[in-house]
């Protein structure tokens, strides 16, 4: 029993005892800082941008002339007139519209000793011309020309400036194949330069070799050539040219 009474007395003296009030403590001011300023960076210049360096012209390579002329030189001997050259539908076109006109587009950024050309081309005109590639081409030395026409003769010319616009032109060879074609008809020349030897191709086929130890031509530039006779105009379309090594 008295077990029992002490433990009512414990439990009623938990339950009615009161709980001390709770100590709210009020909410504390927060400062507002400043805000915390920012070093100033400086803004960094723009890097100039470098060119790039041009590409060097190639040395051995085929042109289809799908792009500019750059690094072509186009010479006139014969007409005053401004030279009618273009890039048309990926080829060259060289038209004469006065009679005894030569045409020429060198490739101006290269020199060479032994070389091999090769090139196809149309009498576009129909008009009876000379076609033809140039090899050791000097302004102050001359060069060698070799040349084919459409009514079945070729030959071998060795070139030489008198003045502006004017050139001599001393017959080294001449002759004639049935390897040439028509006028209108694509065909394809080559002309090996090699030592003291002109080698002369016409449509794959070797004609003839020529010595030219006599001449003292031993280098210099290469490119394509075509010529009109009494009657123009003349216009000759090269699809392509290709300069290599022997």
């Amino acid at each position: 029993m008295k077990k029992f009474l002490i433990g009512c007395l414990l439990l009623t003296a938990c339950q009615t005892a009161t709980p001390p009030p709770t100590l709210v403590t009020p909410p504390t001011a927060t400062a507002a800082l400043p805000p915390t300023p920012i070093p100033a960076t400086r803004t960094p210049e723009p890097t100039a941008t470098l060119e790039p360096s041009p590409t060097p012209f190639p040395r051995f390579f085929t042109d289809q002339f799908d792009s500019s002329l750059a690094g072509w030189v186009i010479l006139q001997a014969g007409n005053e007139a401004v030279p009618n050259v273009s890039t048309e539908n990926n080829s060259l076109r060289l038209q004469m519209d006065s009679p005894h006109t030569w045409l020429y587009a060198l490739y101006g950024a290269q020199d060479y000793a032994d070389v091999r050309l090769a090139t196809q081309f149309v009498n576009s005109a129909l008009s009876p011309a000379f076609f033809g590639l140039v090899c050791r081409y000097s302004e102050t030395d001359g060069w060698f020309e070799y040349n084919v026409s459409t009514a079945g003769a070729y030959n071998v010319l060795y070139g030489k400036w008198l003045s502006v616009g004017v050139a001599d032109y001393l017959p080294i060879i001449d002759g004639s194949s049935k390897q040439i074609g028509q006028s209108g008809e694509t065909q394809q020349i080559g002309l090996t330069c090699s030592g003291a030897v002109l080698q002369l191709y016409i449509n794959g086929v070797l004609v003839r070799s020529v010595d030219i130890s006599r001449y003292e031509l031993t280098e210099g530039k290469v490119g394509l050539a075509a010529s009109s006779f009494e009657n123009v105009p003349v216009v000759a379309v090269f699809d392509w040219v290709t300069i290599s090594e022997p």
